[in-house]
């Protein structure tokens, strides 16, 4: 996506609303500090940009993904996670629970999931994995509806 293409760019949204970015960070702080895997994380927020088709935080996340050493592999299957058979137990539980509350209006958070959540994380871990999945709708609807111009990819590794 062009910067002519764009409605607001990120850079100048940052700046213009400092306080709102602030607070954003700080969500994404406090689920970091909360224990929560980071890999498992970037990959929540990978498929998650992906189905609400926010190309600024996909190749953001996938970029930082690659830092962290997410395995290739499963970036490149994300969005067909469920027949991939490389996917852990607890990444599918996660996934799957991105998923719903991504779609709130098409599946609801249904109890089946969140069962199957429960049988992978703790309590505070659920917590922070929805607040995670919150966060991340909430910045794909400033990128989508900003049409923020995607990042530069890192093709690598670590860097």
């Amino acid at each position: 996506m062009s910067m002519e293409h764009s409605r607001i760019e990120y850079s100048v949204f940052t700046k213009m609303a400092p306080s709102v970015y602030a607070g954003l960070l700080a969500i994404g702080s406090a689920v970091k500090d909360s224990g929560l895997e980071q890999k498992l994380a970037e990959l929540i927020k990978v498929r998650v940009s992906q189905i609400n088709g926010c190309a600024f935080c996909i190749q953001y996340h996938l970029n930082i993904a690659r830092q962290i050493g997410v395995e290739a592999v499963k970036l490149d299957l994300l969005a067909g996670w469920k027949d991939a058979g490389i996917f852990s137990a607890r990444e599918q539980a996660a996934l799957a629970w991105a998923e719903c509350l991504t779609a709130l209006t098409t599946h609801g958070a249904p109890d089946s999931v969140y069962e199957a959540l429960q049988a992978q994380f703790t309590e505070k871990e659920v917590a922070y994995l929805t607040v995670a999945i919150g966060a991340i709708n909430y910045w794909n609807r400033l990128g989508v509806g900003l049409r923020f111009s995607p990042p530069p990819a890192i093709t690598g590794g670590h860097i």
